[in-house]
């Protein structure tokens, strides 16, 4: 059984920096893509960064390339999300998955509670 539980979130002003992490309890890494996602205050949840089972290939939203960098450490069953440059519009819910493939792959998991970030102006 999947378990991911974020973490990492919470109050930073614009220009800093946040690691967000995703723990997979369940221990079901193995094999799989994983993304990070996030879903604004009153908007709907979208794609942030996601990254191949090996770390070889990783894909961005133009809204974060080159601020944010997505790792993985397989030994650990951690996913990894470096935030820096962190601008207003990054404020949001921050979730994990595991996706179907890194570029344009699909949520394969149910949604867990996920982390919030709240970048002050």
């Amino acid at each position: 059984q999947v378990q991911l539980v974020e973490s990492g979130g919470g109050l930073v002003q614009a220009g800093g920096s946040l690691r967000l992490s995703c723990a997979d309890s369940g221990r079901t890494f193995s094999g799989y893509a994983m993304g990070w996602f996030r879903q604004a205050p009153g908007k709907e949840r979208e794609f942030v960064a996601a990254i191949s089972w090996s770390g070889s290939s990783t894909y961005y939203a133009d809204s974060v390339k080159g601020r944010f960098t997505i790792s993985r450490d397989n030994a650990k069953n951690t996913v990894y999300l470096q935030m820096n440059s962190l601008k207003p519009e990054d404020t949001a819910v921050y979730y994990c998955n595991r996706v179907s493939r890194v570029v344009y792959g699909t949520p394969l998991d149910p949604w867990g509670q996920g982390t919030m970030v709240t970048v002050s102006s």
